[in-house]
């Protein structure tokens, strides 16, 4: 059915290259303004395109945020599509962030959306919630396998409210966020070098109180606006902190529509994690 190689491998060499790093391509109705821009479809196209000539070429990782694309309608669809066709010709991973999760044939459309090659928004990855049981996520992981795509699931977000749903723990003594670990690191069993079912888990953890080491990629939003920086990975990390995958936004995104500055940013950033995560 494909012809790429799974994402676990792809991810592995994009982090080794390119520096461990993924861009959020969030655009908020105040950074289109702050941009000089429009919140209209057009703001919308000239924001997402910026970001993708500014960085595609450079940064390990690009996660455009669906939403802030869908609240356009059709048009803004189109723009998503054209942006992640673009991102990953110039060399960048997509992540698509559209947290997506249901049960049997509805499950299986969401996942011919975004993992389906033939599909206009294609993606190396998407992003999706277990929390209709880890099972329901079935259609995803058969056909991510397939395409060569992959998934993170969310385990243990950067919201404080995520708390009371992922720390519950169930009769057994596990957490529900342990139980999703622990499904990935089956789904990731022998792969090498890295396995294609990841994980989110927020860097502004004060401790992760759980085994991360799941053979796959953790997904760590918090980095930058929302507090945490490259000097906490470790600590929430611990030995897994080489497939982390750090998750910035604002941060990078404040300093454009200026591409020189958004590559710059977006390279201190790099640089920050690779010094703690190499040094």
């Amino acid at each position: 059915m494909t012809t790429l190689a799974p994402f676990g491998a792809r991810l592995r060499q994009a982090l080794d290259t390119r520096g461990q790093l993924c861009v959020g391509i969030d655009p908020h109705a105040s950074l289109l303004s702050a941009w000089g821009l429009g919140d209209d479809v057009a703001g919308l196209e000239t924001f997402s395109r910026t970001v993708v000539e500014a960085l595609a070429d450079r940064v390990a990782v690009l996660k455009p945020q669906s939403a802030f694309f869908e609240r356009f309608g059709s048009r803004g669809i189109a723009v998503l599509e054209a942006c992640t066709a673009e991102a990953r010709a110039a060399g960048a991973l997509v992540v698509m962030d559209a947290k997506r999760g249901d049960i049997g044939s509805t499950m299986a459309a969401y996942a011919e959306t975004f993992l389906a090659p033939d599909s206009p928004l294609f993606s190396d990855a998407l992003t999706v919630s277990p929390y209709l049981g880890f099972g329901s996520l079935q259609p995803a992981v058969d056909l991510a396998r397939a395409s060569g795509c992959g998934l993170f699931a969310l385990a243990l977000t950067s919201n404080p409210e995520g708390a009371e749903v992922q720390r519950a723990v169930a009769a057994d003594g596990e957490s529900v966020a342990q139980g999703v670990l622990r499904r990935l690191a089956a789904e990731n069993a022998g792969a090498q070098p890295l396995g294609s079912f990841g994980a989110v888990v927020g860097a502004t953890l004060t401790e992760a109180g759980v085994d991360l080491a799941v053979n796959g990629p953790l997904l760590a939003p918090g980095v930058g606006a929302q507090g945490a920086t490259a000097a906490d990975l470790p600590r929430v990390f611990g030995d897994s902190v080489r497939n982390v995958v750090p998750s910035v936004s604002r941060d990078v995104l404040k300093h454009g529509p200026s591409v020189p500055a958004l590559r710059e940013a977006a390279q201190r950033f790099i640089d920050d994690v690779s010094s703690i995560t190499k040094g």
